[in-house]
């Protein structure tokens, strides 16, 4: 599962089969390990070299003939690599990289990022976000300490793998059957990743096996199944287990945690350290509509898909138009007699030509054999989607169309994304009006499109609907403006309770607060990770740590992870038997992440009904600063930032 181009083994093709492969390669990422196979840096020095960078565009707008040249070129050198015995000259130095790294995008890559880039990398090899644990924590200390993990989703198991490396006893609560979080409960047709799926896996266990560039489903949750066993931690994981909640022993410093197990008994769990990873969007919201219980049909909310359920023939109303919807209708649209799409606001989209493509046999190969591309490959994704748009959601108070954009920057995006839709539909259509948003874009979620859903739409069974649904009946649908529309199945794809975090769990802190009474309407935590007043507890995917501009939810992730164990090492090294965020130091950050979101997007008065946002239209879920910061904070966790008492 895991690639093995940091240490180079057997090439066993012939030079055909090599010839063969290179045909589907990204050529700048080839030339990378070019370099890294030959060890000769001039190929930066000759006439071809990458044209630019952008999202899912991965041959660096290259001619056919400069890439002809350079497969040619590249399979002299994997021939004389493999007639030497496949092996490395020196490393390049860390100067010969960042170069590397911007003749491959063709910009400059600023200094600030390069540490963070070698890091996600790994082209030593070396992990760097494990926890290195130093001797001074004895064997003893560690397994006296116990943690229970909530959650086995992406952050779940990737705090258990962290877990099982520094030795430390703990147990996994996970309320499905199996791991994966989202990608186990996600099951409707279409259900597929939105970042490409070789950055969507962990830096340290990169994979060359995915059968498409954004994988469906079943493949994306058996990664995280084949990641459990091949690390042997599946036994630390209780499945078909609920938490119900947890409470802080003040007198002991300890986690007593309330579980539900499948037969419906309860018990108590007692641990030091208390880690949730229970993801944002893991509770399905139901829209309270008038008369839906009323309903004769099958119904049910697209993360709870009833796979018994046929649609083939029969007329569907699927209530919403986000990004589940936007994967599900271009199934249903095949199937469907009828199918009506109940849309409240429009997305904005762009293009990804390859959302749906297969990773050829030779992209593969490239993948599996040749040294450091995959790295590279990663980088070459990554890099355009780390800070390059952040930009574009930074609201310039002086700019004059605000109704319609915040920028400059912003504007050219909604031109480009209205091009887009417009070169789908032609000027004359009459879904043009409905499906152009009319907010500036990036405000709500940005969906990639390789044209299924506007071809969908465009279907004589589908009809979109832009109006809310204001009640159901027995066999029907009304929309706002009181027209009716026949159902035999209704499915909601209305999103989740996201701003509800740890929700339906009772958690309670120092002096028997309840975590949802402390935040209110308005969850938040020091860099999304602690809590004031709740000693021990740590959380991954917390509030303020999604991603609305790039990059990967799983980099932000690993940054989280790592400072949980730098968390749980300090407590360790100290002696101490609690550790809690300080008030002043949670307060000042989020002063400065309130301040910062007031200058984003997502608050912009333009934008109505995001699940962004809460009530008072305060933006809880996303990080507001570039994804550098991310990294720079979560480094190091600094023990001056925090409280570490002795319990009795």
């Amino acid at each position: 599962m895991a690639a093995t181009d940091q240490t180079p083994g057997n090439i066993p093709n012939d030079d055909a089969e090599i010839a063969h492969a290179l045909e589907d390669a990204s050529i700048p990422c080839l030339m990378m390990s070019m370099i890294h196979m030959s060890g000769d840096c001039s190929l930066m020095d000759g006439p071809i070299r990458p044209q630019g960078v952008f999202i899912n565009e991965y041959q660096g707008f290259l001619d056919e003939d400069s890439k002809a040249t350079i497969r040619r070129q590249a399979l002299e050198v994997i021939k004389r690599f493999r007639d030497n015995g496949c092996v490395l000259p020196p490393p390049p130095s860390t100067a010969t990289i960042h170069r590397m790294m911007e003749f491959l995008v063709a910009q400059e890559v600023p200094a600030a990022y390069v540490p963070m880039l070698l890091e996600e990398m790994e082209l030593d090899g070396e992990d760097l976000r494990t926890d290195n644990w130093n001797e001074q924590i004895s064997a003893s200390a560690r397994k006296d300490f116990k943690v229970i993990v909530i959650g086995g989703g992406v952050s779940g198991v990737l705090a258990a793998i962290r877990l099982a490396e520094a030795g430390i006893p703990y147990v996994v609560i996970e309320k499905n059957a199996s791991v994966g979080g989202t990608w186990f409960e996600n099951r409707y047709p279409g259900a597929r990743v939105d970042v490409a799926n070789h950055l969507y896996c962990y830096s340290f266990e990169p994979a060359h096996h995915w059968s498409q560039y954004f994988s469906r489903q079943p493949e994306l949750q058996r990664y995280f199944e084949d990641c459990i066993d091949k690390y042997e931690i599946r036994d630390n994981f209780r499945f078909e287990t609920e938490v119900v909640g947890a409470s802080y022993d003040e007198n002991c410093g300890q986690w007593q945690t309330t579980i539900r197990n499948s037969d419906g008994s309860e018990e108590t769990l007692t641990s030091n350290a208390l880690i949730s990873a229970v993801g944002q969007l893991n509770r399905p919201s139901i829209p309270d509509i008038k008369g839906a219980e009323s309903f004769s049909g099958a119904a049910f909310h697209s993360a709870q898909w009833d796979s018994s359920v046929s649609v083939a023939g029969k007329k569907v109303a699927v209530i919403g138009s986000g990004a589940s919807a936007f994967q599900l209708v271009p199934e249903l649209a095949a199937e469907a007699a009828e199918l009506t799409v109940f849309q409240r606001t429009a997305n904005w989209m762009f293009e990804n030509p390859i959302y749906h493509e297969q990773v050829s046999a030779g992209k593969k190969w490239c993948l599996q054999h040749l040294p450091f591309y995959t790295r590279w490959f990663r980088f070459l994704i990554f890099w355009p989607a780390i800070d390059g748009a952040y930009d574009v959601a930074v609201v310039d108070p002086n700019w004059p169309h605000q109704d319609r954009s915040i920028n400059e920057a912003n504007e050219f995006t909604r031109e480009m994304f209205t091009d887009y839709i417009r070169g789908q539909l032609g000027e004359d259509s009459e879904l043009l009006d409905k499906v152009i948003p009319d907010y500036p874009p990036m405000g709500k979620r940005t969906l990639q499109d390789n044209g299924t859903w506007l071809k969908a739409l465009q279907r004589d069974n589908v009809e979109l609907i832009s109006e809310a649904v204001i009640e159901i009946g027995e066999h029907t649908v009304t929309s706002e403006s009181g027209t009716t529309f026949d159902a035999d199945i209704i499915i909601y794809a209305t999103g989740f309770k996201a701003n509800k975090f740890l929700w339906p769990m009772n958690i309670r802190g120092c002096n028997d607060v309840a975590l949802a009474d402390q935040w209110g309407n308005e969850p938040a935590a020091y860099l999304g990770i602690t809590v004031p007043n709740f000693p021990n507890f740590f959380l991954c995917y917390g509030p303020g740590t999604n991603l609305a501009f790039g990059g990967s939810i799983i980099f932000n992730i690993e940054c989280q992870v790592r400072y949980v164990m730098e968390g749980i090492k300090a407590l360790l090294e100290t002696g101490h038997t609690s550790v809690a965020c300080k008030p002043d130091v949670f307060e000042d950050y989020h002063r400065r992440f309130r301040a910062q979101h007031a200058q984003m997007i997502w608050e912009h008065p333009s934008i109505k009904h995001s699940f962004y946002t809460n009530e008072e239209g305060k933006c809880t879920l996303l990080w507001p600063w570039k994804i550098l910061q991310m990294w720079e904070w979560t480094r190091e966790f600094d023990r001056n930032d925090y409280h570490f008492t002795d319990n009795a």
